[in-house]
């Protein structure tokens, strides 16, 4: 059997279990971004990428920023990103996931220990088993399964510096972190605080800093770029030392192209808009509050905190089904497996993006709420 023979017979076995990917078009309403502002594809952006062009701005930076791929927009990004979320430094990467592998391979030292969250993402995962450092989950959002998890560290030798690494808001659960209990961990136990704020950068916080900014620990924050913000990229914010030895010796820093000098100008536009229009973030409230009172009304689901909405249908085929018929009647949901999510948990996940009204949002639930039925 020849090697692609082998993959073409993987392709069809995933296709058999309801779990091979493909790629998909874009195609009714936006229930699947992450663009809960609305500001991927807004004008306020595209005259700010107009803007920095007109002015000589590149498009690409030509080199890893420790060659020649160093430029003063992104100089300029990390100094505002650091002033807006309250660090010494900021570090700007390519991405989130590539930021998040960063942290985790470089930062924790042989000896020390990374306290994680069951449900972290993927890429922090991925960092972790790049590192140097012991890896140890605790469940997910259980403060005291996480004291026990350290203390069993401790108790069997463990004496090095502590990691503790969550989300602020779980991006296939949609739910908030227990970040003072946790702030307050990472206190008592001497431990800095690690928090992705993929999902809550621009949506929670005042002014959209994030969940994270003013909670008293050592705190390193990555923002992500391509959710809230609307662009692209990474940013890692914390204490100058550690920004600095990401510079020194994070290997996907270091040996990558730098982003586009471009895509910085554009964020250091959204991070303005953050600032001088509050109603982003006002009708971003607006718009959960009224999802999350049609998706209890309708289909009785409760303890909703974020703009993400999982609808647990648990079978993937069945899930599957439901969100192309979802699709066909012209709401783009996508439906989420494993490995992605626990298995027996397959979901519609439902975003509620800046592109879309409240009579969207209402028909959708409503829409849902009638497929319930029909498969009862």
């Amino acid at each position: 059997m020849t090697a692609a023979a082998r993959f073409e017979a993987a392709l069809d076995a995933l296709a058999q279990r309801h779990r091979l990917r493909r790629l998909e078009p874009r195609a009714g309403l936006d229930f699947a971004s992450n663009d809960y502002l609305g500001l991927a594809g807004s004008a306020l952006l595209t005259e700010a990428a107009r803007e920095a062009l007109a002015q000589g701005v590149p498009p690409g930076a030509g080199g890893s920023r420790l060659l020649r791929g160093n430029h003063p927009e992104h100089e300029a990004l990390e100094a505002e990103a650091a002033g807006f979320f309250g660090a010494e430094a900021a570090l700007f990467m390519g991405g989130g996931f590539q930021a998040n592998q960063a942290i985790f391979a470089t930062l924790p030292a042989a000896g020390d220990l990374i306290l994680h969250d069951a449900l972290v993402h993927a890429s922090a995962i991925e960092g972790m088993r790049l590192g140097r450092a012991a890896a140890r989950a605790f469940r997910h959002n259980d403060v005291d399964g996480a004291k026990q998890v350290l203390a069993d560290w401790r108790k069997a030798g463990g004496r090095g510096q502590v990691w503790i690494a969550v989300e602020s808001v779980y991006s296939m659960e949609g739910d908030l972190a227990p970040l003072d209990d946790l702030a307050q961990l990472a206190h008592e136990a001497e431990a800095v605080l690690v928090v992705d704020e993929a999902h809550a950068t621009g949506v929670f916080g005042p002014e959209g800093r994030g969940l994270a900014h003013g909670l008293k620990a050592e705190l390193l924050t990555l923002h992500t770029c391509g959710k809230g913000l609307g662009v692209s990229g990474g940013l890692i914010c914390g204490p100058r030392a550690m920004i600095d030895m990401l510079i020194a010796r994070a290997r996907p820093f270091i040996f990558a192209t730098a982003p586009s000098p471009l895509t910085a100008a554009v964020l250091r536009a959204a991070l303005r808009a953050l600032q001088e229009l509050p109603e982003l973030l006002r009708d971003a409230h607006r718009r959960m509050a009224h999802a999350h009172a049609e998706a209890r009304n309708s289909c009785g689901l409760e303890g909703l905190q974020s703009p993400i909405i999982p609808v647990i249908i648990g079978a993937d085929d069945a899930t599957m089904a439901r969100a192309r018929d979802l699709q066909e009647r012209g709401f783009d949901v996508r439906g989420i497996r494993p490995p992605t999510v626990p298995r027996g948990t397959s979901r519609l996940r439902v975003s509620i993006t800046g592109n879309v009204g409240a009579a969207d949002i209402t028909a959708l639930f409503a829409t849902i709420a009638a497929q319930r039925a029909e498969a009862v």
